[in-house]
């Protein structure tokens, strides 16, 4: 197979605020695929830098009595510190204010002058006379003028508009919380509607994108004439100034992108490579990995500038969704807007390496951290199937040492071979589940062959022949040979496992080295048992989640959040006012249940649909012994139909046979989830806040098995 070469990306962290859990969906995503494409034996490098310019860090550091350049050397130390705890390398970490990034933006702004793209204009900015300067986009909040909605940004909205600072309704300064005033100031602009037959060509046929990303950008943008790029600031404002335009300096988003160039030179310089052989060759595949929020810049002005340039044009923009905590957007008053420190004074960063990649596809949906399946995750795939397997065989592998030739093991080793490219594939396609899901079945398959086999039982038997100073000695050699067989067979078969897992868990796989002494370097290490070694002493490789950690967490979260000096309102204000607002309804509804869960943003009615729901009838429910909050329903769709669902309502329901007959309202299209207790396939719809308030929904009269709710 031939060696690629791949240049990666992440978009770059803003250098005025600390990583957080919402940031890591998108770095470990990237480093997943980097480790995979490395241990596939591909030239890739992933490089990215801190994005250091713009007002926002002349007030932090002015805060703090610094220059900014002082300032954004500590950030960047501490956001190097927070990806190096989750394992996320870098070949290179750079900063956009650096002279390689400053030459790459004078380079494409000559070019980008050359091409007539450049435009001179005097304008109208808002200006916040209080903190003394022009108000970046980001700065500026208001009513979006498409939508309505309260609160924006002013570039864009949570509705997918893109508007100008001025277009705000009601707009006010975030920095002194005062009503900015128009101010006049030349801005440059680069006309990218000039390239808009080639960006529309690109987008349509480049293959670069996914398809809703390509239908978005169509559908908001390509179908209009591109609005002209604001690519200055007039002083003052921290950056590089633009040299044929003294006094106005590169907007952040002009230079933000070319500090991958900025940081792939600073690499090349330290390795004697030359950065065209990365942005100019054509045998180079280049790979960014950005959010759905910042798509706009990245996949209309970016290709503009690249073109205008000469430099290769992205291979693919892999785009990612948000990251919800619960179900909900990260919220600092209930503790989930979790810094990467905090997470770390508390957890293991494989925990969430691990869930992550469980729900990394190649859609641009968000991913939702939900703690419980988190746990359940880790402790039944990682501590129950792969760990276990290691730490059950490395016991008696310790004793008999590895076989110099592989036994028979029913075909198990190269069935979990065969898998290679399957797996390899779904890595590829960034379905970081699907990858994991075939990799787990190789571990059922691998505990369920030690269970059977039973080594404790052949150890038994070997250490009677041991002492038995009449025994058969080829009797003592056939019982040692049955046990090395078995610690062979499972010690591989865990290896195998390892070696597929890598990309995700480096740290498993450093354990994994150092028991068995030898390196796992290449991806087709999964092809080739180990054989012939003796192994060292096993030593815990990961422990089940703490359910105290993930409380110690979010109690951490909370109090860093809290405001030093403001005294918390009681509850019962809230729901006195929630009261209030309906005291004029004839039914007397409290308004407190939407206070404990508002309502969630807008979707389509495609989203709705997507959703399959089926009345269902009871027929079988009984207790789950083991389990504190779960029931174990069959659920009827009618005919031959049924499903097992695992569902947490034993606190509201303590008597479920009463609950056989009854019709509920079922999700059949749930993707099924693997238990610790079996598999459940859906989800019986219910409300209320949980224990034994939950309240199954239940269809009124008429309504049959089978029957979809629209």
């Amino acid at each position: 197979m031939k060696k690629r070469n791949i240049l990666v990306t992440s978009a770059l962290p803003y250098a005025n605020g600390e990583i957080h859990i919402g940031h890591l969906v998108e770095y470990l995503q990237t480093d997943v695929w980097v480790r995979f494409q490395k241990l596939r034996g591909n030239n890739c490098r992933y490089f990215c830098a801190d994005d250091t310019h713009g007002t926002a860090i002349t007030i932090s550091a002015r805060k703090k009595g610094i220059t900014e350049e002082e300032f954004i050397a500590g950030v960047s130390r501490s956001h190097q510190a927070d990806f190096a705890a989750f394992g996320i390398e870098f070949d290179n970490y750079g900063s956009t204010n650096s002279p390689e990034t400053r030459a790459f933006c004078v380079e494409i702004w000559d070019a980008i002058r050359k091409a007539g793209l450049v435009e001179e204009r005097e304008i109208k900015q808002l200006y916040d006379p209080v903190a003394q300067t022009f108000l970046a986009d980001r700065f500026v909040k208001g009513t979006c003028p498409k939508c309505g909605r309260a609160d924006q940004y002013g570039d864009s909205c949570d509705c997918g508009a893109v508007y100008s600072p001025t277009d705000l309704i009601d707009p006010v300064s975030t920095l002194s919380n005062t009503t900015p005033e128009l101010r006049t100031a030349k801005h440059l602009f680069v006309e990218i509607e000039r390239v808009h037959e080639f960006l529309d060509d690109w987008v349509s046929n480049s293959g670069a994108l996914q398809p809703e990303i390509v239908n978005y950008l169509k559908g908001q943008f390509l179908s209009d004439a591109l609005w002209p790029w604001d690519v200055s600031r007039p002083a003052p404002y921290f950056g590089f100034e633009i040299p044929d335009s003294p006094g106005n300096y590169w907007y952040v988003w002009f230079d933000a992108p070319i500090g991958y160039m900025g940081s792939s030179m600073q690499w090349c310089k330290k390795h004697g490579e030359d950065s065209d052989f990365w942005w100019k060759n054509p045998e180079t595949e280049i790979h960014h990995f950005i959010g759905k929020d910042i798509c706009y810049f990245h996949t209309l002005f970016w290709p503009a500038m690249l073109k205008s340039a000469g430099y290769s044009l992205p291979t693919k923009v892999h785009i990612h969704g948000f990251l919800t905590v619960n179900g909900e957007k990260m919220s600092k008053s209930r503790g989930t807007f979790i810094l990467a420190r905090t997470y770390l004074n508390h957890l293991n960063p494989s925990y969430l390496r691990y869930f992550f990649a469980t729900k990394t596809s190649p859609r641009v949906d968000d991913l939702d951290l939900n703690f419980e399946e988190m746990e359940a995750r880790i402790n039944a795939d990682l501590v129950g199937n792969v760990v276990n397997l290691a730490s059950r065989s490395a016991k008696f592998a310790a004793v008999t040492g590895l076989g110099d030739a592989y036994p028979e093991d029913g075909g198990l080793f190269r069935q979990a071979a065969d898998l290679s490219e399957e797996i390899a594939a779904a890595y590829e396609e960034r379905d970081y589940g699907k990858a994991l899901r075939h990799i787990l079945e190789c571990g059922y398959r691998a505990n369920k062959f030690f269970e059977d086999a039973a080594p404790w039982t052949i150890r038994k038997e070997l250490a009677a022949l041991e002492a038995d100073p009449a025994a058969d000695p080829a009797a003592r050699d056939a019982a040692f040979k049955r046990l090395q067989d078995v610690a062979t067979i499972s010690v591989n078969l865990f290896r195998q496992i390892v070696v597929y897992l890598t990309p995700i868990l480096p740290d498993l796989t450093k354990q994994t080295e150092e028991l068995l002494g030898c390196k796992i370097e290449s991806w087709s290490d999964a092809g080739r048992p180990l054989l012939g070694k003796t192994i060292g002493t096993y030593k815990h490789m990961m422990t089940r989640v703490p359910k105290e950690g993930i409380e110690a967490m979010i109690e951490e979260t909370k109090n860093l959040n809290k405001p030093a000096d403001t005294p918390a309102e009681p509850e019962t204000d809230a729901a006195t006012a929630a009261e209030a607002a309906v005291s004029d309804d004839q039914w007397k509804d409290s308004g407190q249940p939407l206070l404990d869960e508002p309502m969630s943003d807008t979707i389509t009615i495609d989203d709705f649909l997507k959703v399959d729901l089926r009345v269902g009838r009871i027929v079988e429910a009984e207790q789950v012994a083991e389990a504190r909050k779960l029931l174990k329903l069959k659920i009827s769709l009618g005919g031959a139909e049924t499903r097992q669902v695992f569902a947490g309502i034993k606190a509201a329901y303590p008597e479920p046979e009463k609950l056989v007959g009854r019709l509920v309202v079922f999700v059949a299209n749930l993707q099924p989830r693997k238990m610790k207790f079996g598999m459940s396939e859906g989800m019986v719809v219910a409300s209320g806040p949980g224990g034994p308030d939950v309240f199954l929904t239940f269809p009124d009269e008429g309504a049959k098995p089978g029957m979809r709710l629209h």
